[in-house]
């Protein structure tokens, strides 16, 4: 399985991205999908999470009602929409799939907030 994210960049605070992760391969026994971020001096902080049996999804709290996650079948894609971004959301942005857990993981996007 191989993931490739693409869409970050720098923006305002108070601005949008919408990040992409497009999945390759194997991907018959993926049940969960979901996107992490690492920001320099910080603990990683999985960010949302997807499970593709029961379609239940989870955010972290700093996100709620600010990030959307979302999939694509047709594309075998994984987005995720990010509103009214903050300077703290600033971090590399890492989709990652999995059966019971994250298996894979791509190389990362970076996300830039400015104040």
């Amino acid at each position: 399985v191989q993931l490739v994210e693409s869409g970050g960049g720098l923006v305002q605070a108070g601005g949008s991205l919408r990040l992409t992760c497009a999945v390759s391969g194997s991907t018959i026994s993926i049940n969960v999908m979901g996107w992490y971020r690492h920001a320099p001096g910080k603990q990683r902080e999985l960010v949302a999470t997807l499970f593709k049996e029961d379609g239940r999804i989870n955010y972290a709290e700093s996100v709620k009602g600010r990030f959307t996650i979302s999939r694509d079948n047709a594309m075998n894609t994984i987005d995720l929409q990010m509103n009214s971004l903050k300077p703290e959301d600033t971090a590399v942005y890492y989709c990652g799939v999995g059966v019971r857990g994250f298996d894979y993981w791509g190389q990362g996007t970076q996300v830039t907030v400015s104040s």
